[in-house]
């Protein structure tokens, strides 16, 4: 029988696990694993505004522009207002951002190829279902704030 209670449960520990073993690789590029996530956004989308990262992330502009201000202080981003709404802050990538996607994704490579070896899952089919859940609690959460 379905229970919520161990979903939840089970979610959580993994996700937190898999952060962890991730966050330990990231540690020798200085990156926390919130500050890859928005580094691998503008990896695959550079130029965009906070507000699109945002969204993509499920963060807040109140978490993610000190997370921002942090990266750019290190020479990974520049960040840029709009010219003409200047509450819109455009983050666009530097040449240190930019070569540091290939150093990350080589050091990832070996906890994805182990990941693989060890759960006896198509981790790609595991992914789209992750998406379609976390899609469906999306829903959930607006259809409970109307």
């Amino acid at each position: 029988m379905f229970s919520l209670h161990q979903l939840s449960l089970d979610l959580y520990s993994s996700s937190r696990l898999l952060i962890q073993l991730i966050q330990s690789i990231l540690k020798e590029h200085n990156l926390t694993y919130p500050q890859y996530l928005t580094m691998k956004v503008l990896w695959e989308e550079d130029g965009i505004l906070v507000k699109e990262i945002g969204e993509r992330l499920h963060l807040d502009s109140g978490t993610l522009t000190p997370l921002i201000k942090k990266l750019e202080r290190v020479n990974y981003v520049k960040r840029h207002r709009g010219d003409s709404d200047e509450r819109t802050v455009h983050v666009e990538l530097t040449y240190p951002g930019k070569s540091l996607e290939s150093k990350v994704k080589q050091s990832l490579l070996p906890l994805e190829e182990k990941l693989n070896e060890v759960t006896n899952l198509d981790l790609a089919e595991l992914n789209h279902s992750l998406q379609n859940l976390l899609e469906s609690f999306n829903s959930l959460k607006n259809s409970s704030q109307t």
